[in-house]
């Protein structure tokens, strides 16, 4: 009897134990998550000029990832200890190259620097078994730089086979922005800003693969700079 209670003891012990680790990359991307609207905002900065207004994001980031350091390293669960001070280190590191990147004129390498944060932030949420709306659309980036390379293309040769290029990349775009629509809750999902925003791009990623079929190229310029203003404001605001 006593060794079967010890047994259910240790076993016990080992369950709570096992419980508090599996936390741990969960409280490490709670920790991460409000820095990452100060990368959205830089970026936004960045690519519009705005380079003083970057450099202020850019460094409050970097003030609280220092902050979190400390407290999410005090015991990191075995399985993940490796991948989260990695983490950690090459996004402070970034951060400093983004600036640095700032501080010479380069806005093009610090948004890579930026995105790249962002892209392991979310690959760790991934690892913590976490998706929502912002995920989704952070996802759309890849189909939106897609659709622009056979839009451009088609743009400047505007033959059979890079009109269908063209279609096809923006139902591939429509496809991700209907997926991520499903994804909004009920609250974000009746906001006015998001509605305009996805039912706005939804719509203009049909129309820019009629005007291609049309052969008209520059309604297809038109519509490929609407998409993006969308898939950029997307991503501000609900990235």
């Amino acid at each position: 009897m006593r060794c079967t209670i010890a047994l259910l003891a240790w076993l016990a012990s080992n369950a709570l134990a096992l419980g508090a680790d599996g936390d741990k990359p969960a409280d490490l991307v709670s920790a991460v998550a409000p820095i990452m609207a100060n990368l959205r905002i830089a970026a936004s900065y960045a690519r519009t000029g705005n380079v003083a207004l970057a450099q202020i994001e850019i460094d409050e980031a970097a003030s609280r990832w220092k902050r979190i350091e400390p407290n999410t390293r005090e015991r990191p669960p075995v399985h993940a200890s490796s991948e989260s001070s990695g983490f950690l280190d090459r996004g402070y590191e970034q951060l400093t190259t983004a600036m640095g990147a700032l501080d010479r004129g380069d806005n093009a390498a610090a948004e890579r620097e930026l995105l790249a944060v962002r892209r392991a932030f979310h690959a760790l949420r991934r690892h913590a078994g976490l998706y929502d709306l912002g995920d989704c659309i952070f996802e759309i980036a890849p189909a939106m730089d897609a659709l622009r390379v056979a839009a451009t293309r088609y743009s400047e040769r505007p033959a059979q086979a890079n009109a269908e290029e063209t279609v096809a990349a923006a139902g591939a775009f429509r496809d991700r922005l209907l997926r991520c629509n499903e994804w909004a809750n009920g609250e974000i999902a009746a906001q006015g800003e998001f509605r305009r925003l996805i039912d706005g791009a939804i719509a203009s990623s049909g129309e820019i693969a009629h005007a291609a079929m049309a052969g008209d190229g520059p309604l297809v310029h038109r519509y490929l700079i609407e998409l993006q203003s969308f898939a950029q404001l997307l991503d501000f605001r609900f990235g």
